[in-house]
């Protein structure tokens, strides 16, 4: 299959790397290469990039796009989780640089077989990022509770009609077993006010989201992961993350502070006495959006934010 190599606010994200061409740099959301490529780009023989991702397809696509770079690439199939043990395995201690496109990539929406997009009809309910999990969305759908259902929709999807999808949900499924996408969607679109639907955008968004987000463990990965990932930097090295909704956004935005400041005394001690270092320095106050260029040729930029952290030496 032939995937599209276009990666969010790539150029913003090279920049933001000062990529050193000896350097090494890890791309943890390899994908079909976009952000890797530009880097192996800058690299020089003794530079190296490594790419993580857990999806087949992101692997076999990637190692084809990355092939002219050869040496200066290694390529592993795992979640990003595990970097700190990737990299440690490939007998290296420290990087120069990290980058991260959360979410889901542009050629597993493209592949419908995978069942992340709401845009297919026959779709079967898959969405997982790794197909060596044993559980897919169609146990998610047809296995949780009403009251889980409704937890990951309104918290994941953020989606104020969660309980009545939810609600649904449940209902046609004692009807019969919900396994296709073009099922789940007239579920949901039975479930919201037409004349929302009508200016609303693709009613199944945000539910597809929250199911994808819940399946995959998205936000407890981001989150249990972002300290060892700063810890790894070398001093002067940056991680760059692009973010896709506000959940995400909010968990970076919240990690990259602390580490910037991590104390935890009261305002009025005259001195620090927790002794809690800082491990750098937010580069990004505010996050760096798409361009309206790049607004204008790729619908999935647009609610896409990147945040960057620099290390310091401590």
């Amino acid at each position: 299959m032939e995937f599209k190599h276009y990666s969010v606010l790539l150029d913003e994200t090279i920049e933001q790397l000062n990529i050193r061409p000896d350097g090494i740099y890890v791309d943890g959301t390899l994908g079909g290469a976009g952000h890797s490529y530009q880097i192996c780009k800058r690299l020089s023989d003794k530079g190296r990039l490594i790419g993580i991702d857990q999806d087949a397809d992101a692997i076999k696509a990637a190692g084809e796009r990355l092939s002219e770079f050869k040496d200066r690439v290694t390529i592993v199939r795992s979640n990003y989780s595990n970097m700190k043990n990737v990299v440690n395995e490939l007998g290296i201690d420290k990087v120069d640089g990290i980058v991260l496109d959360l979410g889901v990539s542009s050629f597993q929406l493209d592949t419908p077989e995978r069942g992340f997009t709401y845009r297919s009809e026959d779709a079967p309910l898959d969405m997982r990022m790794d197909d060596r999990s044993a559980v897919t969305a169609k146990d998610i759908v047809n296995g949780y509770t009403e009251a889980d259902l409704y937890r990951i929709i309104r918290d994941y999807g953020e989606d104020k009609f969660a309980k009545n999808i939810a609600k649904h949900i449940v209902a046609a499924r004692k009807e019969a077993v919900i396994e296709t996408t073009g099922q789940l969607n007239e579920i949901i679109k039975a479930s919201i006010p037409q004349k929302v639907r009508a200016t609303g955008g693709h009613p199944s968004k945000r539910t597809y989201q929250a199911i994808r987000i819940e399946l995959n463990h998205e936000l407890d990965v981001l989150k249990d992961n972002l300290d060892d990932m700063i810890d790894l930097l070398n001093p002067g090295g940056r991680i760059c993350i692009i973010t896709f909704h506000s959940l995400e956004d909010r968990i970076v935005k919240s990690n990259f502070r602390k580490n910037e400041n991590p104390c935890t005394c009261p305002s009025n001690f005259p001195v620090c006495v927790c002794g809690k270092k800082s491990k750098g320095r937010v580069i990004t106050k505010k996050p760096i959006l798409p361009s309206e260029k790049e607004l204008g040729e790729n619908s999935r930029s647009k609610s896409a934010k990147l945040r960057v952290f620099e290390k310091i030496d401590v």
